[in-house]
């Protein structure tokens, strides 16, 4: 398991870069909303993949409602978003 950090390196590594206002945005979606390192990352993900590029407001509702929903792991917030059809699996 990655921290968000980690992470953060590990996608500029493949190619993705953040600037200071996405890191700000996804920082303060972990303060916000209390959730673990997983959900951080899978929330960044999701939002990649979704979107195309990260969209910070898009990111923060996500986590959202992943929160919300009491999704905890990867796996349960892939299953989720593919139930709410925000997801494509």
């Amino acid at each position: 398991m990655k921290t968000v950090e980690e992470y953060l390196l590990f996608l500029e590594s493949k190619g993705f870069s953040f600037g200071e206002d996405a890191v700000g945005f996804i920082y303060f979606g972990k303060a916000y909303t209390n959730a673990a390192d997983e959900l951080i990352n899978t929330a960044i993900e999701c939002t990649l993949k979704i979107q195309k590029h990260f969209d910070g407001s898009f990111y923060i509702s996500l986590l959202e409602r992943l929160v919300k929903a009491q999704v905890t792991t990867r796996k349960e917030a892939l299953t989720y978003l593919k139930e709410e059809q925000l997801f494509p699996l």
